[in-house]
């Protein structure tokens, strides 16, 4: 009898039934952890989207199944729906716009250029996908992985393509982690030191007047023009709106903390519950990652270039390498830019001045996928 009730526990343990697929990603997960915690490559995600890549590859958990009829489905299955339904990717930019000052970009517009250059990555990407053979709609999800905005990335690819889904996202969310690796070489190799050294003039203080207007004027224009940008977009803007009014501190507060952590927590773990190793561990996972990487240099390449045109045209008055900024990854890749212009000139200070590219490149990843839903959804 004991021995019968053993065997039978056995038989029902995740030891017993744990595929070698499961067992592969169950080792991804572990080396997820290990950067986010070890190395703090984007921790507040990587750790949500690793342990639930490790919690859906555990055997028998039933954390992911499917909800039929009167048989409940599980819980990770249930706080997945926030992201098959769009929710999560536009909550978590009413976060991010309770947070961004779009000061910079307010007191110089022609940042936008940058922030739009910086987009290149996603039309390059798009056609290498489908020369690979990806659907158009694939391609879109794919390539949109160039803007290094991860909640965009996860809106459209839900949208256009969620069987790519656990790809692109970790991919989305690896370089963005990545880019204080990633850009420095293609910045020092796009750039003289003579360019790198240009000091630029402090940006024009902008007036509240100006800061409250326009949140409401991009939302306006952006909708009208391409309605199916409204989630994104809307979210960004009212949670700006919270932040630069200054009458409703309570809201603005919870945007930016307790609303976008929990749900970051949503988000992350759930669709890191999505990368199931029967379905991850193809052959189009590495096409799709190798992609996202492309995208994302070839971004960054974008708005390097556009930040020279920019400084020829001003007379030397634009430093280049705040066009790598025009990269969505908020503040990271303005951080970036700061570090390399002091590293050629101790007294060079491009912080504020890379962040007006920065919060352009929010606004022009989240203007690119509507213009691919529109085309392709």
């Amino acid at each position: 009898m004991i021995i019968d009730a053993i065997i039978k526990l056995w038989k029902e343990s995740g030891f017993a039934n744990i595929t070698w697929q499961e067992s592969v990603m169950i080792l991804i997960a572990f080396v997820l952890l290990f950067l986010a915690i070890v190395k703090k490559f984007e921790p507040m995600l990587l750790i949500t989207i690793a342990f639930g890549m490790l919690l859906a590859n555990l055997p028998k958990t039933g954390l992911m199944k499917e909800a039929i009829g009167d048989e409940n489905g599980g819980l990770l299955y249930y706080l997945y729906l926030g992201v098959k339904k769009g929710i999560y990717p536009s909550l978590i930019f009413l976060g991010i716009g309770a947070m961004t000052d779009f000061g910079p970009l307010i007191s110089r517009p022609s940042n936008l250029f940058l922030g739009a250059g910086a987009q290149f990555g996603i039309s390059v990407a798009f056609v290498v996908a489908i020369a690979l053979g990806f659907s158009a709609a694939e391609a879109a999800s794919i390539a949109i992985i160039g803007g290094a905005d991860g909640p965009t990335a996860i809106y459209l690819t839900t949208a256009l393509a969620p069987h790519l889904l656990p790809a692109i996202a970790i991919a989305a969310y690896s370089y963005m982690a990545l880019i204080p690796m990633i850009q420095p070489p293609i910045m020092r190799l796009l750039t003289t030191k003579k360019e790198r050294e240009i000091v630029m003039k402090e940006p024009r203080q902008v007036s509240k007047a100006e800061k409250i207007c326009f949140p409401i004027i991009v939302t306006v224009l952006c909708v009208l023009f391409l309605p199916t940008v409204a989630p994104l977009i809307g979210m960004l803007m009212l949670g700006n709106l919270f932040r630069e009014s200054g009458v409703v501190e309570r809201l603005s507060s919870t945007a930016q903390n307790a609303l976008i952590n929990i749900v970051t927590i949503f988000l992350g773990l759930t669709v890191g519950a999505t990368a199931v190793g029967e379905t991850f561990l193809r052959p189009e996972t590495i096409k799709i990652i190798l992609l996202g990487l492309f995208a994302f240099v070839f971004s960054t390449v974008g708005g390097l270039l556009f930040g020279k045109l920019m400084s020829i045209i001003t007379k030397g008055k634009i430093n280049p390498l705040i066009g790598s900024a025009g990269v969505s990854a908020v503040p990271m890749a303005a951080r970036v830019s700061q570090i390399e212009g002091q590293k050629a000139n101790s007294n060079n200070y491009l912080l504020m001045h890379a962040m007006g590219p920065n919060v352009a490149g929010v606004i022009g990843s989240a203007v690119a996928a509507g213009i691919l839903l529109a085309l392709f959804g």
